[in-house]
């Protein structure tokens, strides 16, 4: 029996730390005995911004129309070649924005949303890197879905920055818009502690295939992008990386032509 363990001892040891989250955060009867909630100190469900310096009213979402369910599945692919010249026009960006996190329905204090998060929290933020939208200054941009606008944050042209935090992927570039999502940790953790990381990034591909459908539904190309140097996105969009971090992106635009990376 010692042997045993002395293996099984030896085999954790070699663990990377994408084995040992796995290992660590598994449910078991055990781990949830005696588990309760502190409601006392649950993290607030929306985030604003003690002074932008705009706020931007989002036109009302033109969701009727446009193809079917099973064509725009059947047709969707990660896009990455973009018309670098033409705009979006911020009514197309609204309907983007209500496809993702846009609110459905009000239960009690609980805002539902087009895309499901584990236990209502909703834990995941969305900034905007607008390059190229009709009616918006390029900038870094934060959408509160609970009001439907977005708050205007920093001024500049910010594609050159987030490109090379993408690892050098030059689409983010040429995009018109690229989607930053960041998870505000403690929405999550509150109710699940360490297995709420695990539910923080099924939420933000929940997300993000949402966006997927709906540029694909409006003819805009859609590319999710995971490999980013975190920090400095972090600071790009003026999170702490700790109790806020980004955790994907997506670049949108018009698509230029279709390419064997089109996948």
């Amino acid at each position: 029996m010692k042997m045993g363990k002395d293996k099984k001892d030896a085999n954790d040891g070699k663990m990377g730390v994408g084995d040992r989250f796995q290992k660590e955060t598994k449910y078991t009867p055990e781990s949830l005995r005696g588990h309760s909630l502190d409601w006392s100190h649950r993290t607030p469900s929306f985030k604003n911004h003690e002074s932008p310096i705009a706020i931007i009213s989002l036109p009302e979402p033109e969701i009727t129309g446009g193809p079917n369910l099973w064509t725009v599945l059947n047709t969707r692919r990660s896009r990455r070649t973009y018309d670098a010249e033409r705009t979006i026009k911020l009514e197309l960006l609204s309907v983007l924005l209500w496809a993702t996190q846009g609110v459905t329905s009000v239960y009690g204090d609980t805002f539902f949303r087009t895309a499901p998060s584990a236990g209502g929290l909703y834990p995941v933020e969305t900034y905007l890197n607008v390059r190229l939208v009709d009616g918006l200054e390029p900038g870094i941009y934060h959408f509160r879905p609970q009001n439907f606008d977005l708050e205007f944050l920093k001024k500049g042209d910010y594609s050159g920055e987030l490109a090379e935090a993408a690892l050098g992927q030059a689409m983010v570039m040429n995009a018109q818009v690229t989607f930053v999502w960041s998870a505000v940790v403690e929405r999550s953790k509150w109710k699940y502690g360490q297995r709420a990381y695990r539910y923080i990034y099924l939420d933000a591909g929940h997300i993000a295939q949402n966006l997927y459908l709906a540029g694909e539904a409006l003819g805009l190309g859609v590319c999710a992008i995971g490999a980013l140097f975190d920090e400095q996105v972090n600071m790009l969009i003026g999170v702490d990386g700790i109790s806020e971090t980004v955790i994907y992106m997506a670049s949108v635009g018009w698509p230029k032509r279709k390419t064997g990376l089109d996948l």
